[in-house]
């Protein structure tokens, strides 16, 4: 048998004192054999990002460190390596996609600038032809309009363009090795798809190994050749995707599995009687594009294109559509962080696009907004405490009540009391969406617009967050405006649905109506495209049976 491209040996992983446990990783043991992709998966905080930043020597040590066991890459032990021999390594032979492409794209040097970078330190090429390498690797993650995208800064273009940066940065050397952290975390379903199939295509070409961390069990049965299942840092079941996904053993993979959205929508209960509370009517938005190099044009995109929607109290519109099709630019629109060109947004009657900016202060909180980065929307600055309750205060509540509160918010969001005197950069991708939620919970506003809310959290928190918005939702009658790509988590929590392309709405309707029967050609490509669609996540009858088995 040939050696394993990457092989954990009994790999520990400590964490600083006073941590909820003593060791992240628990003498964990991996292979990754070429041409082969391995699915890591478990809940927040379970080990798995960890495991990834002590393959490519990137733990935040000395406060965690690698306590013992090997990491040993086509043989040789990284973990010996010095640190110019590793940096001859990354972004070469072994590369990584990470989780948040916000905090890992330098936000002061354009996308080509950074694509060239990589390109600079490891291949011998002319600068003419590192960039017609580096647009290259933009078409080939399929980002539309590659020569605007390479003169863009990072916050010119959209959260998934971001991930797919990232993606054409890991993948633009060819690695032997690809660590792939929530890589497809920010995209919607049809790029999702084509980035699989780009790692795959890698593969077959390269005869790379890919260990793919994700709390996406519908990638994992796109792609995965085999699962290894992590719970608090100890391997608790692995096997090949047939055998986990269809019949797990252990009661902590059949948690995660049974926690798996439904594509199915549940009935609705259509409060058609309902007062409308959020109404957008007639919005359009345009932004000025970066031409190419030499032309120096820069081009109108419009981005929002005559849109309108109502939101009833007590319901929760879902807003769907590829990476920007301008869900996000419809959402920071309706409260006010983005000026529309034209068109009104009316909050129970008051147009919030002709509010001074005082007396839009006032409106704050009544509107709230989860974000779908919380690392770039959280201050790293402040503690968990200040930064739930800062809000309330604002608003004039007495600090010492906003804090206590804040405490109960984060029990609400399953964070332990200890959180709350830490900082953001301290918890984990997850753990800091949750974060962002209990804040924007704080006011107790009538309005949610909730930007990818559960995008970077795993299935079993990601049901317990929806079920939250659900109880939440019903008991202070509060009304969500829901943008997400996930069409599995749009189908259990949307009551009516509109589908954007292109910056304007091609269909709209109930969700289960949309999902039984879509109308539109681009709505039915979105339903084709969802990773895993033809696997059905086993019943509980099922689960039961594999248990007893």
């Amino acid at each position: 048998m040939s050696t394993p491209i990457l092989d954990i040996k009994g790999l520990s992983i400590a964490l600083p004192k006073g941590s909820d446990r003593a060791l992240a990783l628990d003498a964990l043991n991996l292979q990754v054999n070429s041409g082969e992709i391995v699915c890591l998966v478990g809940e927040s905080g379970s080990g798995k990002s960890l495991t990834a930043g002590a393959v490519m020597r990137l733990l935040p040590e000395p406060h965690v460190h690698v306590a013992s066991g090997q990491v040993l890459f086509d043989g040789e032990d990284v973990l010996a390596k010095s640190e110019s021999q590793m940096r001859a390594l990354r972004g070469n032979a072994m590369s990584m996609i990470f989780q948040e492409p916000m905090t890992a794209l330098n936000p002061q040097k354009t996308v080509g600038w950074q694509l060239d970078e990589v390109l600079r330190l490891h291949m011998k090429a002319s600068r003419k032809e590192r960039r017609a390498h580096a647009l290259s690797m933009l078409q080939r993650v399929h980002i539309p309009e590659p020569d605007s995208a390479y003169h863009a800064y990072p916050h010119q273009i959209s959260g998934g363009q971001r991930q797919r940066v990232m993606i054409a940065m890991a993948l633009s050397l060819s690695p032997r090795l690809i660590i792939a952290d929530e890589p497809t975390t920010a995209l919607d379903v049809t790029t999702q798809l084509q980035v699989l199939k780009l790692i795959a295509d890698l593969q077959s070409e390269n005869g790379a190994g890919v260990l793919f961390i994700t709390h996406d069990f519908g990638v994992v049965a796109e792609i995965a050749d085999r699962v290894v299942v992590l719970q608090h840092g100890q391997m608790v079941e692995t096997g090949t995707a047939t055998q986990v996904l269809n019949a797990p053993k252990h009661p902590y993979t059949q948690s995660l599995i049974a926690a798996v959205p439904d594509l199915t929508p549940p009935p609705a209960t259509l409060l058609d009687d309902a007062p409308v509370v959020l109404r957008g009517s007639a919005l359009n938005k345009s932004f000025i594009a970066r031409g190419g190099l030499l032309s120096g044009r820069r081009n109108a995109v419009k981005a929002v294109k005559d849109v309108s929607f109502e939101l009833r109290s007590g319901q929760t519109l879902g807003v769907v559509g590829e990476s920007g099709s301008g869900k996000t630019t419809v959402s920071r629109i309706v409260t006010r962080l983005l000026e529309a060109d034209s068109g009104s947004v009316e909050l129970e009657g008051t147009d919030l696009l002709s509010c001074s900016a005082r007396q839009m202060r006032a409106h704050r909180k009544r509107i709230q907004v989860i974000f779908q980065d919380p690392m770039a929307s959280l201050n790293p600055r402040k503690r968990v405490i200040d930064l739930i309750a800062q809000g309330p205060i604002v608003h004039g509540e007495n600090p010492a009540e906003a804090r206590a509160r804040a405490r109960d918010l984060l029990a609400l969001v399953e964070l332990s009391p200890a959180a709350a005197d830490r900082f953001p950069h301290e918890f984990s991708g997850g753990q800091r969406q949750r974060i962002g939620i209990a804040r924007a919970l704080a006011l107790e506003p009538k309005v949610i617009v909730a930007d990818e809310p559960v995008s970077a959290l795993d299935v079993s928190v990601q049901s317990q967050v929806l079920k939250l918005l659900v109880e939440l939702r019903d008991k202070m009658q509060l009304s969500l405006l829901f943008v997400t790509h996930d069409l599995r988590v749009a189908a259990q929590l949307c009551d009516n649905v509109i589908v954007m392309q292109s910056g304007a709405i091609v269909e709209s309707g109930p969700t289960a109506e949309v999902f039984a029967n879509p109308q539109h050609a681009y709505t039915r490509k979105l339903m084709n495209s969802i990773p895993g669609k033809s696997w059905t996540p086993p019943t509980a009858k099922q689960l039961s049976d594999s248990a007893k088995a």
